[in-house]
């Protein structure tokens, strides 16, 4: 029998762009400072650590870390964007 959580799991790894707000992991990794292919191989190595996870309640306790990380790593760029601009249009002092 398939796990009912499967699917927000998945959703939270895989891309969707149509929607801003519901950018996920796989997606935000692509500005990642360290680079894409490192933030690919430490999110598929997080997966596979709790790919036997079967507990329905550990699972939605790792999904909400997941999306935790997923806000985190917005408020990195917008931060990231923020500091650009400055230094854009501020002198610095």
């Amino acid at each position: 029998m398939a796990n009912p959580l499967r699917a927000e799991v998945v959703q939270l790894y895989k891309t969707t762009v149509l929607v801003p707000v519901d950018e996920k992991l796989l997606f935000l990794g692509r500005e990642y400072p360290k680079g894409a292919d490192y933030f690919r191989d430490r999110l598929r190595a997080a997966f596979a650590k709790n790919k036997d996870v079967s507990d329905p309640e550990k699972i939605k306790e790792l999904i909400s870390r997941g999306e935790f990380v997923v806000k985190e790593l917005e408020a990195l760029y917008y931060l990231r964007k923020y500091r650009a601009l400055k230094k854009r249009y501020y002198e610095t002092q």
